[in-house]
């Protein structure tokens, strides 16, 4: 029998979908990365979030904003200074995130073969495509 503290909220099939929903996004993940490290401006971010444009930092950054993961510190100089840093419920996702990166680092070379892969894979028509048809 399933005890009522075993299910997930409403909304939620499990505690992956509410972990998913917040880290949504390509670059969310890549942005808690880089905060674990301590503050860090928007161009820091920037430079470091490689191949994001300017836009979708900026809603990313508002979303993990409106979620409570990160803080935005505005010290209302000019010119103007911002900066970025985790929530404590921000450096809890971190540490949950750790093992992924641990993953990658150690399969990173098993990971770009099969992304190669899948490119040649994704590159080359369908056999019926080439047959006539």
């Amino acid at each position: 029998m399933t005890n009522a503290t075993d299910l997930p909220a409403p909304g939620f099939s499990c505690g992956l979908d509410a972990t998913l929903r917040v880290i949504a996004g390509k670059w969310k993940p890549l942005i808690i990365y880089f905060l674990v490290q301590g503050p860090n401006r928007y161009g820091a971010l920037k430079r470091a979030v490689r191949g994001v444009s300017d836009k979708m930092l900026i809603q990313q950054l508002k979303e993990l904003e409106a979620d409570g993961i990160i803080t935005r510190h505005d010290y209302q100089e000019v010119p103007p200074r911002v900066d970025y840093t985790l929530t404590p419920l921000g450096r809890s996702l971190a540490i949950a995130l750790a093992p992924l990166c641990e993953w990658g680092s150690a399969n990173m070379a098993a990971v770009t073969h099969l992304l190669e892969e899948r490119a040649r894979w994704q590159a080359t028509p369908p056999a019926h495509a080439t047959a006539g048809g």
